[in-house]
């Protein structure tokens, strides 16, 4: 293995704390088949995950349960993270319902607060750990007063190098505000990109509202994911899944280009592999199947490729026939994609993205640069609910290895309260990772406190 064991965990308090350095390198061992399959009270940094196809069940649909939790008040609790890190809260309050997190070339850290119909910017760490300022950059107001609020989520700065546009992605349209390097309010109004975008005309109880936005590596595609409208419905029936379960290509000035890719049912945070250039998202798969299906995933995300939703999951043969869809479609078998990462059933896996290689004060080891960090926001269709972390899956040469581990944990009391639920992960210029949930509607800040050089591996 080549990295570092992430070892006991260590329940913080309050106040800042710094935990020891980074423990002697020892093999730690992967969870597989069925004990991989935990559930949030047994989750702990340092856990290490590796699910196959070949760990999935038959599909159970008499275990299906409405399982949500209750939000339980903070109460001071910390999130956990792995020896040789330490965390801090760096916001709080001000938000009605932060979401995506990602960070401008120049540092500052952009937040969506969907329900609220802003766009944060962060900036700037106190001694007491928390962002200097914290100042609205701007308000995404409808363009059709009929059709309710537009629930900003995706966030991306144009073009990469000395960005001029801020890019932001609604449930019904994507918009830009003029920008420039350190502007802490947008120094004109928002420019339609795309004036629809699916599901324009079911926002209201149009089902998963969020959509990203992110640009290829050489600035000329831009690519939007939608959500599915349902859980499972026919796309050959449901004119409202019209462009949805999809990840559309647009050029960056808004014209449409074609569907990428299609068959992935929700796919919520987008991510371009440094190394490769390729398009990554984290998904959210479908529901009703049973405690362990299907699980929800971190993938590369093919050009022209089908990833099974709805008629299909993955398999080590090509694909599951969903038993709601017996008989449907068999020429698509074959061709269904078996996603690079399979994360616990149900926990809703949301915003992702590639480590950099960092080298501020707070930079994580150097083994760690071009890896995954995933926001699990936790599951509800499962008997015993899992996610409310934030995950690291490993890398290899710009592939994942199918393994990941738990990373900050503690958003879950020990006798089953949820306090905490991660929405939005991003990378400071520091190297540090901020974290933003939003059951108690914190952000929190996560830093190596070693020697990122030297760190085993």
């Amino acid at each position: 293995m080549r990295r570092p064991r992430l070892s006991a965990l260590l329940i913080l308090p309050l106040a800042a704390t710094l935990v020891p350095a980074l423990a002697s390198a020892q093999q730690t061992q992967v969870k597989t088949g069925q004990s991989a399959f935990e559930d949030a009270l047994e989750q702990k940094p340092g856990n290490r995950i590796h699910i196959t196809t070949a760990d999935l069940p038959v599909p159970h649909e008499e275990e299906s349960v409405d399982n949500g939790p209750t939000i339980s008040p903070r109460n001071g609790a910390v999130p956990q993270v792995p020896a040789g890190y330490k965390v801090e809260l760096y916001s709080e309050g001000d938000w009605q319902q932060p979401r995506l997190a990602r960070t401008a070339p120049n540092g500052d850290i952009f937040v969506a607060d969907s329900k609220a119909g802003k766009i944060y910017v962060l900036r700037g760490v106190g001694p007491d750990g928390k962002a200097q300022q914290k100042e609205v950059f701007a308000s995404v107001e409808s363009f059709d007063s009929s059709q309710g609020k537009t629930l900003p989520f995706g966030i991306n700065f144009y073009p990469a190098v000395n960005p001029k546009w801020v890019y932001v992605a609604n449930t019904i349209n994507v918009v830009k505000f003029p920008y420039k390097a350190g502007d802490l309010h947008a120094s004109g109004p928002a420019e339609i990109v795309v004036k629809e975008l699916p599901g324009f005309a079911q926002l209201r109880g149009g089902g998963h509202w969020t959509r990203d936005v992110v640009f290829s590596k050489d600035g000329t595609r831009m690519f939007v994911s939608v959500g599915s409208r349902s859980n499972v419905d026919d796309t050959d029936n449901n004119p409202g899944e019209f462009h949805r379960a999809d990840v559309l290509e647009y050029k960056p000035d808004g014209t449409f280009v074609k569907v990428y890719a299609s068959g992935i049912r929700n796919c919520v945070g987008e991510a371009i592999n440094p190394i490769t250039g390729s398009l990554w998202c984290s998904t959210n798969e479908r529901d009703r199947l049973g405690n362990h299906l299907v699980p929800d995933y971190i993938t590369s995300v093919q050009e022209g490729g089908f990833y099974g939703w709805p008629w299909y999951y993955m398999s080590t043969d090509g694909g599951v026939q969903d038993p709601r869809h017996v008989g449907k479609h068999p020429e698509l078998k074959g061709k269904v994609i078996t996603p690079d990462v399979l994360v616990q059933p149900h926990m809703a896996s949301l915003e992702m993205l590639f480590y950099p290689n960092a080298r501020g004060a707070g930079a994580f080891p150097a083994a760690m640069d071009g890896d995954i960090f995933a926001a699990e926001h936790g599951s509800w269709n499962r008997k015993n609910r899992a996610g409310y972390e934030v995950v690291h899956a490993f890398v290899r040469d710009g592939k994942a290895t199918g393994e990941y581990e738990d990373f900050v944990t503690g958003f879950v009391t020990p006798d089953g309260k949820v306090w905490g639920r991660p929405v939005g992960v991003t990378v400071g210029k520091d190297g540090a990772l901020y974290i933003v949930e939003d059951g108690a509607n914190t952000m929190w800040r996560v830093t190596y406190t070693g020697n990122r050089q030297t760190a085993s591996k």
